[in-house]
């Protein structure tokens, strides 16, 4: 059995890779996250690759969302402490530190933390026990959030992006992910954490 990952996160669009990118780059800067290992678990689609992009500060004008999805995992995958599993999930179990994650082929994943940013689309990942709802800030019906208090839904278990409940727009799914990310660094150092670099003097 492979050693479990710190933080499983299942979902592989702005709000998914945002958390597993803000927490990996905290490795070298906290001593705490020293030897942890996360996972994202992506599948085939993401809203993003039928997007075309004008309005992200920073981002270039009129990217096509499927680049941006492919350079954001470039990204991603070039920190040692991450992985990128492409599969769909079917069933999570468990609670804080013990979670266990099985994959449509039969693969099963071990985490410590689990992170769902799987969109807002529906959500039909059985065994967590958790409440769904209707999507509060989507311009479209029947879509659907998880009920969850400041990104957290139980211990262990948090949720980011549009199944968070945030606005269909990537600078807000990005800005989640980012955000539960820290509450997890904030957990682990027992005090308000975020994740900054700042340029070499010289």
């Amino acid at each position: 059995m492979a050693d479990k990952y710190a933080v499983i996160i299942i979902g592989g669009g702005p709000a998914g890779l945002t958390t597993a990118l803000t927490l990996a780059s905290a490795k070298g800067k906290f001593p705490f996250v020293e030897g942890k290992r996360y996972l994202v678990i992506y599948g085939e689609y993401s809203d993003l690759d039928k997007a075309l992009l004008k309005n992200v500060p920073g981002i270039p004008t009129g990217i096509l969302g499927k680049e941006l999805l492919k350079q954001i995992r470039e990204q991603v995958n070039s920190y040692e402490n991450v992985d990128l599993v492409k599969g769909k999930v079917v069933k999570a179990e468990g609670k804080k530190e013990n979670f266990k994650v099985y994959l449509e082929d039969g693969k099963v994943f071990e985490g410590e933390n689990l992170v769902l940013a799987t969109g807002f689309h529906k959500f039909d990942i059985e065994g967590l026990n958790v409440e769904v709802v209707e999507h509060h800030n989507s311009p479209r019906p029947n879509k659907v959030m998880l009920k969850h208090n400041n990104n957290k839904v139980k211990d262990g278990l948090y949720v980011a992006g549009l199944l968070a409940g945030e606005p269909t727009m990537y600078a807000s799914a990005s800005g989640s992910g980012a955000k539960v990310a820290c509450d997890i660094l904030s957990e682990w150092a027992g005090k308000t954490v975020v994740v900054h670099d700042v340029p070499d003097e010289g």
